[in-house]
């Protein structure tokens, strides 16, 4: 389908954070767009302000009977698979998210950024080396990055050449859609372990990935890590070990994790001709992304505030490894929102070890997201669990995110650092508070 000759597109499920990306684009190319979601939002009045026509509420009704292609969140499927088999009846094109994606791909010099850890933060580094250094690429991301010449928070860039730096996602294989000419894969965890079998098969994903490289392509990874190893293998692709450019990087960012994404993007750069001292140097005033470790603000109390999306036990252990490192002498206080009762039961073992950073913790309760209620797993259990590993810390579970939002205000002093984690809404603690 080529996206030139599209004049109007309709987008369920516009409030997403990969949907709002490709929503900006059309945007931006002049076409028309509208869209609905389930509820308001930042980025759904920030699309309106941007030209977009935007209902709340998921019917028919509010589909536009001329327009050219509908774009989905997968989500849909799931939450109500009537709206979805009648939108399938209007006889109108329909893309999901992942396959609007893979269009957007073709034809372009695709720079695939994956991995289960770091993907979004390696993402926005290596767009800000390439746009500092002129190769203006477009940018497609899973959060929110600061254009380096506008200064606006976005997830769409449109850049001049044929670059295109893709945030690639491994949920449901959805990242097979893409053509990429270069490959990051920062590292191979266990992860989505609701839809992947084992860490078997998520490895066999990112090896599908790997060959769809063409035979002039590459693969930029950490060749210390023996899943990654094992897909450079299967792929038969040249590969460039991303921990080689181990020189001296000053980064505002913390932790040893984000000076990994930052080596990996510091290859990607050199792989496409970006000198390394250049690119080191762009990356200087690289500030973060959306939910990455995002300071918030400074509470009444002088206690300082930041918000992060990590949902799994190694990017929490990371997490707070590294602001506990940052933060040398303050009492880190991780309130965390697990993400999925099937991600929660699955990694329970693991996330009751990732707390030891932390000083005092709190637990709220599971975001389900798609999933139904399980009995079987909760963030109570998980609490007890983290009490009985961190000892004479203070670890509770609390029931809302008001009773939250009340603790750390009586209870915050000037030494601390709150962290909000997770990757659902746990974020709207902090804006309760500050």
């Amino acid at each position: 389908m080529a996206f030139s000759k599209i004049e109007s597109v309709h987008f369920i499920g516009i409030g997403g954070i990969g949907m709002s990306a490709i929503a900006r684009m059309f945007l931006v190319d002049g076409k028309k767009v509208s869209g609905s979601d389930l509820a308001d939002s930042e980025i759904v009045e920030a699309l309106r302000k941007e030209g977009a026509e935007i209902s709340i509420g998921q019917t028919l009704s509010v589909v536009p009977k001329n327009v050219d292609l509908i774009i989905y969140s997968v989500a849909i499927q799931v939450a109500d698979p009537k709206h979805f088999n009648a939108l399938k009846k209007l006889k109108i094109p329909l893309l999901s998210y992942a396959e609007a994606l893979g269009e957007i791909s073709r034809g372009k010099f695709t720079i695939a950024v994956s991995g289960t850890h770091g993907k979004t933060t390696t993402t926005a580094m290596l767009a800000k080396i390439l746009i500092d250094a002129g190769l203006s690429p477009s940018v497609i991301i899973g959060s929110l990055m600061r254009h380096p010449k506008t200064g606006a928070q976005t997830n769409f860039i449109r850049g001049e050449r044929d670059y295109f730096v893709v945030e690639a996602d491994e949920y449901q294989r959805n990242f097979l859609t893409l053509s990429p000419n270069l490959l990051v894969i920062t590292n191979i965890d266990e992860d989505h372990l609701d839809y992947y079998r084992d860490i078997d098969d998520i490895c066999s994903a990112f090896s599908e990935l790997a060959k769809r490289l063409p035979l002039s392509g590459a693969i930029i990874t950490d060749f210390s890590d023996p899943r990654a190893a094992r897909v450079v293998k299967e792929a038969g692709r040249r590969a460039l070990d991303y921990q080689s450019f181990a020189k001296p990087i000053a980064l505002q960012l913390p932790g040893l994790h984000n000076l990994h994404n930052a080596r990996a993007a510091l290859a990607a750069a050199a792989a496409l001709g970006v000198s390394s001292a250049k690119a080191t140097a762009f990356l200087a005033d690289f500030d973060g992304v959306w939910r990455r470790f995002e300071q918030k603000g400074v509470l009444q109390s002088g206690a300082l505030l930041y918000d992060d999306y990590a949902h799994n036990p190694r990017k929490v252990e990371a997490l707070l490894l590294g602001a506990k490192e940052f933060f040398a002498g303050k009492r880190i206080v991780a309130v965390f929102q697990p993400h999925l009762y099937s991600r929660t039961k699955t990694l329970f073992n693991g996330f009751a070890k990732a707390f030891g950073n932390a000083d005092e913790i709190i637990v709220s309760p599971i975001f389900p997201a798609r999933e139904p209620f399980d009995a079987s797993v909760s963030s109570k259990m998980l609490a007890e669990a983290i009490g009985k590993r961190e000892r004479g810390k203070k670890v509770r579970c609390m029931n809302s995110f008001e009773a939250i939002a009340k603790y750390l205000r009586a209870h915050s002093g000037a030494g601390d650092v709150i962290i909000t984690i997770g990757a659902g809404d746990i974020y709207k603690v902090a804006d309760m508070i500050r």
